[in-house]
């Protein structure tokens, strides 16, 4: 193995998981990544695993994972709980759907909003400004 990659600086992990300085340190300050003892005078060190577990959070943050949840997942990334990250990974899809669920609803008003402004001739108040102004939907 390549010993250079065995012993990153905080910096060098950061390039390596393609994240920011800033990023590895947040990650330590929620627990999600431990902060290496710093040798007598020296700085602190990481390795290959710390490198892998940067980029499995950044995976899971991707794919809409809330910190608290890759929490929960990390707990299980040695691979055998299967089922119990099978039923995050679906509370998550359902999450997901709901989400969107709220975003074609939201599509529909604002179209319906544009349309009716499209529609409006006159002195009369703009039908968008309006229907905000009520707190209406249409």
């Amino acid at each position: 193995m390549d010993k250079r990659t065995e012993h990153l600086t905080i910096g060098a992990l950061a390039a390596s998981a393609d994240v920011g300085v800033e990023t590895i340190r947040f990650y330590q300050r929620k627990g999600l990544l431990a902060e290496p003892d710093r040798p007598s005078g020296g700085v602190r060190r990481y390795g290959v695993d710390d490198a892998a577990r940067v980029r499995f959070i950044k995976s899971s943050q991707r794919l809409g994972f809330s910190l608290e949840e890759v929490a929960a997942l990390l707990v299980l990334e040695d691979g055998t709980h299967c089922q119990e990250a099978r039923g995050l990974a679906q509370d998550k899809l359902a999450d997901v759907r709901d989400k969107l669920r709220n975003l074609r609803r939201i599509e529909r008003a604002l179209k319906g909003l544009i349309d009716r402004c499209g529609k409006h001739r006159g002195n009369i108040c703009c039908p968008i400004i309006a229907a905000l102004q009520k707190g209406q939907n249409p």
